[in-house]
């Protein structure tokens, strides 16, 4: 399994417009090969930065696939005005989470 972490600055007086326009574009990341799921994360102590976590089935997946196809680029459209800063992304690998022993 390997997680793509995305971290997106947001203009602090376009958060909740970015929600929306985020809203929007999934559904272009929900149907990308080897998707596996995503959560969009707002920060605490920073609100106006976002965490997005990919679980995809293998690097290629994201890159070169996702990343290189045309739902990337309409969903990166989607929402590029929203950023304060260019974007930072890296990969972990790693299995799911565990669940606790109840």
């Amino acid at each position: 399994m390997v997680y793509e972490i995305a971290v997106l600055p947001v203009h602090k007086q376009n958060v909740e417009q970015f929600r929306q326009a985020f809203a929007e574009v999934a559904p272009l990341l929900r149907r990308a090969k080897g998707y596996g799921g995503h959560m969009l994360a707002q920060g605490i102590e920073t609100p106006e930065r976002f965490n997005l976590i990919v679980r995809w089935q293998s690097l290629e997946d994201h890159t070169p696939g996702f990343e290189a196809s045309e739902d990337h680029r309409l969903f990166m459209l989607g929402l590029e005005e929203y950023f304060s800063e260019e974007p930072t992304v890296y990969h972990i690998e790693g299995a799911a989470f565990e669940l606790p022993f109840i």
